[in-house]
């Protein structure tokens, strides 16, 4: 059995947030919360008082390149990663090597994923092999294992294919997660199109370009009432969409992603390749959009959209570098610091947006602290300082653009299934 003592609970089904209790586990189940709940020496103790008892964090949308590019990351390192970021459920996209367009990928991940210390889900491709040509059988990955559809950076451009696609999904049940691009201006340009690109001299990917798609995606599925989520939203333009959107009644949910609320263009000439990534940054008065659009509820989740590469890889020259950024082991410290600190966003909204918005939009039982369920939780010192350091990250990547910043908040223990899998400063 495992006593947490006198932490702060947030995520209790009608139970106020915030309130100091105990929480006891047996059997990877919580199976009590209340105050002073009796300690016994067969027990194990964590003295949670001055922290954050939270949900554990639901990151839908990562990318852990197994099979195929193990040599970036694979299931194993990825799980590890989010352990050390409080993230408890993870669902990897589909771009793998063979895609997982069929049952024996899937299979293959839920597979592996069981020797994981978290629960890793598996998400499968709109189309075969991400061409955008012919759909896979969604009925049968679902049967997998699989839990959305999305061809993730190879966007379905055919607007007649993804309708059909989503009259599907519709019918078994699975929501479809969107990269909302338009292949001929995005193409494979490195950076947002405006003052740094003319600085630089290169073609940039413009605002437009996800904003007509994510209009497009939009009319799509108020017509076929399918459930759609657009992914890692970048501009003020699409938040606008997604916003009246919603007031119409249509059944579409969004994410952003930590680069997207912290970061501008700008960093680019700071941290070129290491700043590269798809949708890019974009300008000042796009991130205070996004931060708007976290605030107002328009924008429904904070997903990572993990990307890890080689060393190698990201010191190539700007255009020619793949573009993503690991984000596992900072995303709740980054909002933590840059939204709850700044007074932009509440505590509660935060760990609402990692971990039952993600769950209920996906479908799945997580992101709940309550009797009777998993015991998936993340104990969180919300005030403690610390500096990002790449090289102790659990991944095997260490692209990111915030190595050696400064963060106010920090995951001290991670508990999934009712293990302790994480340890702050452990190894």
């Amino acid at each position: 059995m495992l006593l947490i003592k006198g932490g702060s609970v947030f995520g209790m089904p009608n139970m106020a947030s915030g309130v100091g209790r105990d929480v006891l586990i047996e059997d990877g189940v919580i199976i009590e919360i209340s105050e002073g709940i009796f300690q016994t020496d067969s027990m194990d103790v964590i003295d949670a008082r001055g922290m954050i008892v939270a949900p554990g964090l639901v990151d839908m949308h990562v990318h852990f390149r197994d099979p195929g590019f193990e040599y970036k990351e694979d299931i194993l390192t990825g799980a590890a990663a989010a352990a050390a970021g409080g993230v408890t459920t993870c669902v990897c996209m589909s771009n793998t090597a063979p895609v997982a367009d069929c049952g024996d990928v899937i299979e293959y991940i839920v597979r592996k994923a069981k020797n994981a210390p978290i629960s890793v889900l598996p998400c499968c491709a709109v189309t075969i092999g991400q061409k955008g040509v012919e759909l896979s059988d969604f009925a049968k990955l679902k049967a997998a294992g699989a839990v959305a559809l999305s061809d993730d950076g190879m966007p379905v451009q055919n607007a007649a294919l993804l309708r059909r696609a989503m009259q599907l999904a519709r019918e078994v049940g699975l929501v479809i997660i969107s990269h909302c691009e338009d292949e001929g201006m995005a193409q494979n340009y490195a950076v947002n199109e405006g003052a740094i690109s003319r600085r630089l001299g290169i073609p940039g990917r413009p605002a437009i370009a996800e904003e007509i798609m994510v209009a497009r995606d939009v009319m799509l599925a108020a017509e076929t009432g399918a459930r759609l989520h657009i992914a890692h939203v970048s501009t003020a333009g699409s938040v606008r969409i997604i916003r009246q959107a919603k007031e119409a009644g249509v059944a579409v949910t969004a994410e952003t992603a930590p680069q997207y609320f912290t970061l501008t263009e700008d960093e680019i000439l700071r941290q070129g390749s290491l700043a590269r990534v798809n949708p890019p940054l974009r300008t000042t008065a796009d991130v205070e959009a996004i931060i708007e659009g976290l605030a107002d509820g328009t924008i429904d989740a904070i997903a990572t959209d993990h990307a890890p590469h080689s060393s190698d890889e990201k010191a190539l020259p700007i255009q020619d570098a793949p573009s993503g950024m690991v984000g596992l082991e900072t995303s709740l410290a980054l909002a933590l610091t840059f939204l709850y600190h700044t007074g932009r966003l509440g505590l509660d909204e935060i760990l609402a947006k990692m971990s039952k918005n993600p769950s209920r939009i996906l479908g799945i039982d997580a992101g709940r602290v309550t009797v009777g369920a998993a015991a998936d939780l993340a104990i969180i010192d919300p005030d403690m300082k610390w500096e990002v350091k790449a090289a102790d990250f659990k991944s095997k990547s260490r692209n990111t653009p915030y190595n050696g910043i400064a963060l106010r908040g920090k995951v001290m223990y991670t508990i999934a299934r009712g293990e302790i899998v994480m340890v702050s400063g452990s190894s």
